[in-house]
């Protein structure tokens, strides 16, 4: 029964991440026309496309509030980083919590103390090291074709000063990797295969496809890298055995393209 009701849990926590990340699309998608700006299709009322000219409307005022919440130019990265380290920590207290109450041990998760070790570290390292060249490759690749999936949704969240870099890549990033890998790979792979025998390659592919459907702010490209990029994660969780290596080579990935595109603002290679 125990195993039955942390599967509840986790995949109540799944589809909920889901419709707040479906919610949040509109944050990082088309952005908004600038005030003078003229988009030339427009759709009507009766849901068809016709090419008519549309002129932005100049945006209304911002409250006192919201200038000081946005440094006064939109929405500050600090608070928008702060606002992802609270969701995602809640979001990673809830499932350990449920993993406590029912009794899940660590090592259903792969973080059972033979998991944990230098070893694990080592490995996850060299695993991010790996992953983040088939990341740039993959972000090069669609750099080409005119289009990063990722620029959006780091362009919001990079920070602007020293500040804000520590928090991003020692809070919120570890914070990110963990909580992630602790639900698409320590839960939805590792604590559904030990608790009902289920085959772990079937919900490494169950895991990526939601765990690609969560990053659908990154545009259809985005989706299927990184749907991609999850199901190799899912894949060194698998052979490895530790949530260690998966989580340490997913902080990698994320801390490495932030500091390449943002922070050094590198082109990706072979870039047009």
């Amino acid at each position: 029964m125990r195993w039955a009701a942390f599967a509840g849990v986790a995949v109540a926590v799944t589809l909920l991440l889901l419709l707040l990340a479906r919610a949040s699309q509109a944050a990082v998608g088309t952005p908004p026309a600038t005030p003078g700006e003229v988009r030339w299709l427009d759709r009507l009322p009766d849901g068809a496309d016709h090419l008519a000219a549309r002129q932005a409307p100049e945006p209304a005022p911002a409250s006192p509030l919201e200038a000081s919440m946005a440094g006064g130019n939109g929405n500050s990265p600090v608070v928008l980083l702060v606002n992802v380290a609270f969701s995602q920590g809640l979001f990673a207290v809830l499932l350990v919590a449920a993993a406590w109450y029912t009794g899940i041990p660590a090592s259903a998760f792969g973080a059972g103390p033979e998991a944990v070790g230098p070893g694990a570290l080592a490995v996850g390292l060299g695993f991010g090291v790996v992953l983040s060249a088939g990341n740039g490759l993959a972000g090069a690749a669609a750099s080409t074709l005119g289009h990063d999936p990722s620029e959006d949704l780091r362009t919001m969240l990079a920070p602007d000063s020293l500040a804000g870099w520590a928090l991003l890549l020692g809070v919120v990033l570890p914070l990110i990797a963990g909580f992630e890998e602790l639900l698409f790979r320590g839960a939805l792979v590792g604590v559904l295969s030990a608790g009902f025998g289920w085959s772990p390659w079937l919900l490494a592919v169950v895991s990526s496809v939601a765990f690609a459907l969560g990053h659908g702010a990154q545009g259809s490209v985005g989706v299927a890298v990184t749907g991609l990029l999850g199901f190799v994660l899912a894949a060194g969780y698998i052979i490895t055995g530790s949530l260690l290596v998966v989580v340490v080579a997913h902080y990698l990935v994320n801390a490495v393209e932030f500091v390449a595109y943002e922070g050094l603002d590198l082109e990706p290679p072979f870039a047009s």
